[in-house]
C-alpha cells in the first residue's frame, strides 16, 4: 500500500512517473540463489590447511583470573595452537575502548572468552576445551541495572575514566556509568511549576536477542609479516578494519576485511568484533594458517550481543487542555560487561525519548551502565524501541486521564513543519503526520464498533539517522556496456544490493539487468561508515548516484566528440546514447567506448557523499528523522490473560520507495520483530546465567502468531535523498509494542508498563484493578474518543 504525501520532490521536469528502474519492484538480486540453495554464506567457506577454533568461556560473572593451565589441552592429538589473553594484550571497542580480545586479569560476565583452541577438526577443538583449567577468585557481581548505576557500587571496570573514547562520550569517574548523554531545551523547573497536571511513570524493557538464522562467524589468516586477511559475516567491514588496526596498532593497509556475499540476518548484531576477535586472537599466535570460528546457537545467546534492557522514568507536565509544557526523561540502559555500541545507543535513545512532540521545556538524561550481564549493543531501531515504549505509553496515559482522543492528542503536539525540534534544528513533520493519519484512516479510528474485550491502540515514533557519516562508491562501466557497482554496503537480507543497482541503472540510463553489485572488500570497494541505522539507501544511494552521474558524464563527453555534438544535448536511455530530439540516432554505450578507446574502453565513476552539518547546530544534528506510526487491534482473554493481536497497521515514511515491495517486506518483518518484543521475547537470566539459550525456550513469534499486517509506505520526498529516498527499514518494529499496550488498555482497562506483556502480567493487573474497585472508587477508564466526540466502541 503506497501513499504519497502532498509534498513532492522538486525536479526540473517533475515527471516522477517516468523512472525506468526507481519505484519498480524487480526480483531481488539475491532471490534466485537463496531459493535454489546456491547462496554463499560464512558456513560454506573452507580453505586448505584451515584450523577450526573453539572458545573456552568463563563460568563466573565476575572473577579475577589467577592462573590458566592449557598444557593438557595442548598435548591432545589434532590441536595446533591455544591462545589466552596473556598472549594478546590488546583492547578494542567502538566509541569507548574497553574490551580485550580475550579476558585478561578478570572476567566480567558468564560466557566471556578466556581462551581459544585451534585444531584440525571441530571435535578435537571441543575435546581440548574440557582439558583447560582456570583458577578464579570470585568477585561480587552486579546484575541489577539500578544498583549498578548507584554511586559507590562495586566497580566492574576500574579506571574507566582512563579508557580511550570518542569526544562525545562522557564516562563518569568512579562509577559504572560508561556514558552520560544529555539533551536539554528550555527550563523544566519553570515548565513543571506552570503545569496543571504532572504525570510520572516508570517503564522497563527486557533483553532481546537478534535471533539471526546465521550465527556469527569469521575466518582469519595472519601471515609472518602480521598482515591480516579476515573473511566475516560482518555488517560494517570498514568499522571492523579500523577497530582491528587501532587495537593491534598496525597500519590500515595491513588489515583486509572481506564480507561474504550473503549475511544470514543481522538486525544490528553483526557489527564490531565477536567471532572475529576470537579468530584474530588465535591467528595472531598461529601464523600462516586460516582459522575458522562459527558460533553455536548457545554462544549467540550468551556471548554475542543483545538489545539493551532499560529503565525509563518519564515526568510530563501539561495544562488543563492537555498542552505539554515540560517533559523530563531519565534513561538507564544495561550495556552488560562492555560498552560495545552502548554509548551510541544511549545517545539515540535520548534523542528519541521525548517523542516527536512539541514541548517548550525538555530535559533528557541517558545513562549507559555496566553490569555483569551479557554484552548488549545495536539492535534494530537501537534506542528507539525503548524510547517509544515509554513515551507512547505515557501519551495514552495522559490522554486517558484528560479525556482526550489519543490520535487528536498526538496530532496536536507533533512538531509543525519547520518547527525547531529537541536538537534545535527544523523538523520535517509532514511525513509523520501522514503516517499517523493513514494508520488512523485504515483502521477506521474512532468509528468502527469493537466487540467485548477488544481494543485498539495507536503509537508513533521518530529516530535520528547516524550523522555525521560518509559513504563512497565506484561505478564501473565495462567494455561491453555492463556495469559494476563497487560499494561496501553489505547485503544482510535487507535488499540494499538491489536498491543500489536500481539507483545506478536509473542515473546511468541502462537496463537494470546489466548492473551488478560487488561484495564488500576493503582492498577494492571504497569506504562506507557502516550498514546500520537505515543509512544505506540515503548515504550510499547518494554516493552511487553521484558515481553513476560521473560515469555518465564521461561517456557523454566521449560520444560528443564522436558526433561533434554538445554533451548537454546527449543522454543515455536503455543503454544507448542518443541526441535529444533525434530518437532514431542512437549508439550503444559499448560502441561509444570501443570507438573512443578501442578494446580498452572502461569508465570509472566516483562518488562520495557526506552531508554538511550546519554551523548553527546547538547540540546534535540529524540529516533526516526516521518516522512512522502503528496501530493495533487486540482481544484479551480475562480468564487466561492471553492477548491475541488481531491486526496491525504500520505506516512508515520512505521518502521515495525505490523498491516498493521491498519496503512493504521491511514493514512486515519489522512488525513481527516488534510483536515478539511486545509479547514474548526475553532473555531470562539467573545470577548471570542465560536460562533459555535456544529457539526451543526463547519465545519467538511463529507464523501462526503473526496477525494480518497492513503495510503502508508513505512517500514524503527527502529533498537531498537519491530520487527523494531515505532509509526506514530499521525502525518498522518500533511503534508496535506501545500500540499493543495501548490497545490492551482500551480493551480491559489495565496498563502494563513492563515488557514483555505476558499473560501473568495481564492477570495480575486485572486482579489489582478489581481489588482497587472493591477498596475504593472506580478506576477511571475511558475508551478512545473519536475526533467527532463519540466513544470508539
Amino acid at each position: 500500500m503506497l501513499v504519497r504525501a502532498e509534498k513532492r520532490l522538486v525536479r526540473p521536469d517533475d515527471r516522477i512517473e517516468e523512472y525506468e528502474s526507481v519505484g519498480k519492484s524487480p526480483p531481488r538480486t539475491d532471490a534466485r540463489d537463496k531459493v535454489n540453495g546456491s547462496a554463499l554464506y560464512m558456513e560454506d567457506m573452507k580453505f586448505n590447511g584451515m584450523l577450526y577454533g573453539k572458545v573456552f568461556r568463563s563460568k563466573y560473572a565476575h572473577a579475577r583470573i589467577l592462573s590458566i593451565d592449557v598444557s593438557r589441552a595442548a598435548k591432545l592429538p589434532g590441536v595446533r595452537g591455544i591462545v589466552t589473553g596473556r598472549d594478546l594484550p590488546f583492547v578494542h571497542g567502538e566509541s569507548l575502548i574497553d574490551e580485550p580480545f580475550l579476558a585478561r586479569d578478570k572476567v566480567r560476565y558468564k560466557g566471556e572468552a578466556v581462551a581459544v583452541v585451534g585444531a584440525v577438526d571441530e571435535e578435537a577443538a571441543e575435546e581440548a576445551l574440557e582439558l583447560i583449567s582456570v583458577e578464579y577468585e570470585e568477585l561480587p557481581p552486579l546484575f541489577d541495572l539500578m544498583e549498578a548505576a548507584r554511586p559507590g557500587a562495586v566497580l566492574i571496570h576500574e579506571g574507566l575514566e582512563n579508557y580511550p573514547h570518542a569526544p562525545w562520550v562522557r564516562p563518569i569517574k568512579g562509577t559504572n556509568i560508561c556514558n552520560h548523554f544529555q539533551v536539554q531545551r528550555g527550563n523544566i523547573e519553570v515548565g513543571f511549576a506552570e503545569s496543571d497536571h504532572i504525570f510520572e511513570d516508570t517503564f522497563t524493557t527486557q533483553m532481546q536477542q537478534h535471533c539471526s538464522l546465521e550465527p556469527h562467524g569469521a575466518i582469519c589468516l595472519i601471515n609472518s609479516d602480521s598482515a591480516i586477511t579476515l573473511w566475516a559475516n560482518n555488517d560494517s567491514p570498514y568499522r571492523c578494519r579500523t577497530e582491528i588496526a587501532n587495537a593491534l596498532k598496525i597500519p590500515l593497509t595491513d588489515v583486509r576485511v572481506i564480507t561474504v556475499p550473503n549475511i544470514g540476518g543481522n538486525f544490528g548484531g553483526k557489527g564490531g568484533l565477536k567471532a572475529e576477535a576470537a579468530a584474530i586472537a588465535l591467528a595472531w599466535k598461529v601464523r600462516n594458517r586460516p582459522i575458522k570460528i562459527m558460533y553455536t546457537r548457545e554462544e549467540e545467546f550468551c556471548s554475542s550481543l543483545a538489545r539493551h534492557p532499560s529503565v525509563i522514568q518519564m515526568k510530563t507536565g501539561v495544562e488543563k487542555d492537555g498542552t505539554i509544557l515540560a517533559r523530563e526523561v531519565r534513561i538507564y540502559l544495561d550495556t552488560g560487561a562492555y560498552a560495545e555500541k552502548g554509548s551510541t545507543v544511549s545517545r539515540q535513545c535520548a534523542l528519541s525519548a521525548a517523542g516527536p512532540y512539541r514541548a517548550p521545556n525538555v530535559k533528557v538524561d541517558a545513562y549507559c551502565v555496566y553490569t555483569n550481564r551479557p554484552v548488549t549493543g545495536a539492535m534494530r531501531g537501537y534506542g528507539g524501541p525503548q524510547a517509544a515504549w515509554a513515551c507512547e505509553s505515557q501519551m495514552d496515559i495522559i490522554a486517558d486521564k484528560l479525556g482526550i482522543d489519543p490520535l487528536e492528542f498526538r496530532l496536536r503536539h507533533i512538531y509543525d513543519e519547520g518547527e525547531v525540534d529537541i536538537t534545535g534544528n527544523p523538523f520535517d513533520s509532514a511525513g509523520l503526520k501522514e503516517c499517523l493519519k493513514e494508520v488512523a484512516s485504515r483502521m477506521e479510528w474512532g468509528s468502527k464498533p469493537l466487540g467485548k474485550d477488544r481494543g485498539r491502540g495507536i503509537a508513533c515514533m521518530l529516530r535520528s539517522v547516524k550523522t555525521p557519516s560518509g559513504s563512497a562508491a565506484f561505478v564501473k562501466v565495462n567494455e561491453d556496456g555492463t556495469v559494476d557497482v563497487l560499494s561496501s554496503t553489505t547485503e544482510v537480507g535487507q535488499g540494499s544490493s538491489t536498491v543500489l543497482r536500481q539507483i545506478a541503472a536509473e542515473e546511468l540510463g541502462v537496463p537494470l539487468e546489466s548492473v551488478r553489485k560487488a561484495a564488500p572488500d576493503t582492498a577494492f570497494t571504497p569506504f562506507d561508515t557502516s550498514t546500520t541505522s537505515s543509512r544505506s539507501t540515503f548515504y550510499m544511494g547518494n554516493a552511487v548516484k553521484m558515481a553513476a552521474a560521473d560515469a555518465k558524464e564521461q561517456i557523454l563527453r566521449m560520444a560528443a566528440q564522436l558526433w561533434r555534438a554538445r554533451p548537454e544535448h546527449l543522454k543515455i536511455k536503455y543503454g544507448k546514447v542518443c541526441i535529444e530530439g533525434e530518437p532514431d540516432k542512437t549508439v550503444p554505450v559499448a560502441k561509444v567506448l570501443s570507438q573512443h578507446c578501442g578494446p580498452c574502453g572502461t569508465v570509472l565513476g566516483r562518488g562520495f557523499y557526506m552531508p554538511q552539518i550546519p554551523e548553527a547546530v546547538e547540540s546534535y544534528y540529524t540529516v533526516f528523522w526516521l518516522l512512522g506510526a502503528g496501530g493495533a487491534e487486540v482481544e484479551v482473554n480475562r480468564k487466561t490473560g492471553q492477548v491475541k493481536v488481531l491486526k496491525i497497521w504500520a505506516a512508515h515514511d520512505a521518502g521515495k520507495a525505490v523498491h516498493p515491495v521491498n519496503c512493504e517486506a521491511q514493514i512486515q518483518g519489522g512488525v513481527s520483530m516488534g510483536l515478539g518484543f511486545a509479547l514474548s521475547e526475553e532473555i531470562v537470566l539467573k545470577e548471570g546465567d542465560v536460562m533459555n539459550p535456544s529457539f526451543l525456550s526463547y519465545k519467538l513469534p511463529s507464523a501462526l502468531d503473526v496477525p494480518e499486517i497492513v503495510p503502508i509506505v508513505v512517500e514524503h520526498p527527502q529533498a537531498d535523498g537519491p530520487y527523494g529516498a531515505k532509509g526506514f527499514g530499521e525502525v518498522t518494529n518500533v511503534p508496535v509494542p506501545p500500540a499493543i499496550a495501548n490497545a490492551i488498555y482500551n480493551a480491559v482497562g489495565v496498563r502494563i508498563k513492563n515488557l514483555p506483556i505476558t499473560p501473568d502480567k495481564i492477570l495480575e493487573a486485572l486482579k489489582r484493578k478489581n481489588r482497587q474497585r472493591k477498596d475504593g472508587p472506580p478506576v477511571p477508564h475511558r475508551p478512545p474518543v473519536s475526533s467527532r466526540g463519540r466513544y470508539a466502541r
